[in-house]
């Protein structure tokens, strides 16, 4: 492994599996993806600094983005895919970042699945996901639609399959798990995934001796091994573990779940000033590869 990134992933807090991606390399490689790692944490301080994240950067001290990225060998010059991108604090910082010499997708669920039981209207304007969500990241970022992909997980065009570098899971998995949802959208992800490519996970984590009904996604912590595990039963390797985005001041326990927490505060002002204090929750943050090249 290059020193450089041996400093990052330090930096970043890794516990690294043993994992032939990321050793191995011959000389002139070492140098060459150090080059790049180089120059993608500079253009990576310069997207984190820019006017269109104003209104994001005060989360950045729970959410620690430049660590994660660093931790997940994100470099400009991939093609990414953000699973759930949602309000789009993580595609502000991502789209950018890619958009010159990489690629970015905004990847939905599976909305026919994920929504069922919803009313038509919102089904409908859910459905509509890979043609509004292009217009809606430009206008987060200032990119062009053009350069923005979009589609739901299980409906992908058939010439994105096997052609992603890397996909990004930030705090997402709990919805899926509440609605048993996760082994069909892991492999649907498996399949997106160029050989070798890895899957970076951020998710709220509930203490590994919580109830059953506490970690099964409603309250929106899992269990860190719970996820391990169903991730290696699709096929994926963890190749690293970071505490980068832990917070030990949260207990995970909360009656409201983790909605008790900053940003959302499900109960307004009451124990307001406990939860902030705590801020937001503690997270995993764990690092999976599909098996290949």
């Amino acid at each position: 492994m290059n020193t450089f990134r041996s400093a990052l992933l330090s930096l970043a807090g890794l516990s690294l599996m043993s994992t032939p991606a990321l050793a191995g390399h011959h000389e002139e490689g070492e140098l060459q993806h150090g080059d790049m790692m180089h120059a993608g944490h500079h253009a990576l301080h310069t997207v984190l600094m820019s006017d269109i994240r104003a209104e994001d950067r005060a989360r950045d001290k729970y959410r620690n983005p430049a660590e994660t990225l660093m931790f997940f060998g994100i470099t400009p010059d991939m093609k990414i895919g953000e699973y759930g991108p949602g309000g789009g604090w993580y595609t502000r910082v991502l789209l950018p970042y890619v958009a010159d010499t990489g690629a970015y997708a905004g990847i939905n669920a599976d909305v026919d699945r994920y929504m069922a039981g919803a009313d038509a209207d919102r089904m409908a304007s859910a459905k509509q996901f890979p043609d509004t969500f292009p217009a809606r990241a430009a206008e987060w970022t200032g990119i062009d639609a053009s350069k923005i992909g979009a589609f739901e997980i299980d409906e992908p065009p058939e010439e994105e399959l096997g052609t992603f570098d890397a996909i990004l899971v930030f705090r997402s998995l709990h919805g899926l798990t509440s609605r048993e949802m996760v082994d069909s959208t892991l492999a649907q992800t498996y399949a997106l995934l160029k050989p070798g490519g890895v899957v970076g996970v951020v998710q709220h984590r509930a203490p590994e001796d919580s109830s059953y009904e506490f970690s099964q996604g409603d309250y929106g912590y899992l269990k860190q091994d719970q996820i391990i595990g169903i991730f290696e039963s699709e096929g994926y390797e963890l190749i690293g573990m970071s505490e980068v985005n832990a917070n030990p001041m949260d207990p995970a326990d909360h009656e409201g779940g983790v909605w008790t927490l900053p940003p959302t505060l499900r109960f307004g002002d009451e124990n307001r000033e406990t939860y902030e204090t705590i801020g937001e929750s503690d997270r995993m943050t764990l690092l999976f590869r599909k098996p290949g090249a």
